[in-house]
């Protein structure tokens, strides 16, 4: 017989009560720079050397003593004498040394010879003979050259335990020859279809089965968002199935990465937390651990569950409906995900659009209503939880809050990109 809710609770108190269980990653691991990208790091980083190592040209044009240029301008050059060239990767122990009335041609990061305290550019230059150049600029003293530990010095933290490698921070770290780094291992999530009628893409479908699509939206916006799924076999709808899928998850299934035998961070139910005879998740949930919410104001995606195991996985028990399953993959997995993970929130693209059509919303809960951007518009796509066009044909969601029953055609609305 049929079980009905007794209760919802609204969604920033299911947000709350997430917030409250999450317990950020712990496990680290050594990756190479060149897959660091996206990471968040898990010690300090502090410069190996002198960054630079050397005094250099920061032009190209011919080191001098500054000195012999103060009475120069474009009316009266001053000349001196070329000793010589240094280029970029020329060693700056070679012993190249420039004295009064001599200058030295020095290529943009090539090391500054000894005697020479700035650099003329070459567009304030000319050759006078094979061994002269003319000079029509006074320089300063330092003037385009950069100094030695002008940006760090030895033992300077360059980054500190919990940022995000941008591609900028990881070019910071090759800048200072690291070519490894520590950072925090991705969250292992467990997906973990059920349902007798579920089938694999690619085989044969019975009558009255369905192919199985929602462990493969999860696993791409769970790869997409910092964490490993670790996609699991379909469990069959009877109480000993369910138990034995939690007794073994932390052991089972296969992983895209090395860490599949990781353990879990982060279980998925998909389908088996609504209210009917054989939906038997949450009974299992709540012999094994502790069951927070059970059931969200919202539409799509009501039947959500939400509970803990042990110490610390995470188990979310999301709808079985397409539609509903992604909505609460967006407002719930992803924030639970990135916070487990150590990354930053998600920050979605929104547009602002008018609505195409009128469109109505239960008043006691809030939707998340797909739509696809047509010619301007924020057109509805949603048919029912259930319907595959509701989701293939979206590009975003908008939210119609509570106590809203009508949003009229034309009123601008936000629409949240997938």
């Amino acid at each position: 017989m049929m079980k009905p809710f007794r209760s919802t609770i609204p969604l920033e108190d299911a947000l709350a009560i997430v917030r409250d269980a999450i317990v950020p990653i712990a496990r680290t691991e050594r990756v190479p720079i060149e897959a660091a990208h996206g990471r968040v790091l898990a010690a300090t980083i502090a410069a190996t050397a002198d960054v630079p190592a050397f005094t250099r040209s920061a032009m190209d044009g011919y080191a001098v003593i500054a000195a012999d240029t103060q009475n120069a301008s474009r009316d009266r050059a001053v000349t001196l004498k070329l000793a010589g060239r240094l280029y970029a990767g020329d060693t700056s122990d070679r012993g190249d040394t420039i004295t009064s009335g001599v200058c030295m041609e020095i290529a943009t990061g090539a090391p500054l010879p000894g005697g020479a305290d700035a650099v003329v550019m070459v567009e304030d230059t000319s050759i006078a003979a094979s061994a002269e150049i003319d000079v029509f600029a006074a320089v300063r003293q330092g003037q385009h050259v950069v100094r030695r530990a002008a940006d760090m010095r030895q033992g300077d933290v360059v980054l500190q335990p919990g940022v995000t490698l941008e591609p900028s921070r990881v070019g910071a770290l090759a800048a200072i020859g690291i070519a490894e780094v520590e950072v925090f291992a991705k969250p292992v999530v467990a997906i973990l279809p059920t349902g007798n009628e579920l089938v694999t893409p690619g085989k044969p479908l019975p009558p009255g089965h369905v192919y199985d699509m929602n462990r493969y939206t999860l696993g791409a916006l769970v790869e997409r968002h910092g964490g490993v799924a670790r996609q699991l076999p379909a469990v069959i709808d009877t109480p000993e199935a369910v138990r034995e899928a939690l007794d073994s998850v932390n052991g089972s299934g296969s992983g895209s990465e090395s860490n599949s035998s990781a353990p879990v961070d982060l279980l998925i139910f998909c389908g088996g937390s609504s209210v009917g005879e054989r939906d038997l998740v949450i009974d299992a949930l709540r012999e094994k651990g502790e069951v927070l919410f059970h059931g969200i104001a919202v539409k799509p995606g009501k039947p959500t569950a939400f509970a803990r195991i042990g110490a610390t996985t995470l188990v979310l028990g999301m709808p079985g409906n397409p539609t509903s399953c992604l909505s609460n993959a967006y407002v719930l997995m992803i924030p639970l995900l990135r916070a487990i993970a150590r990354l930053p929130a998600a920050r979605p693209t929104v547009v602002r659009a008018p609505l195409s059509q009128r469109v109505t919303s239960p008043r006691d809960r809030l939707q998340f209503l797909p739509v696809r951007i047509e010619d301007g518009k924020a057109m509805p796509t949603f048919k029912g939880s259930g319907e595959i066009t509701s989701l293939s044909q979206a590009d975003g969601y908008i939210t119609i809050p509570l106590e809203t029953d009508v949003v009229e055609a034309g009123t601008p609305v936000d629409v949240t990109l997938y």
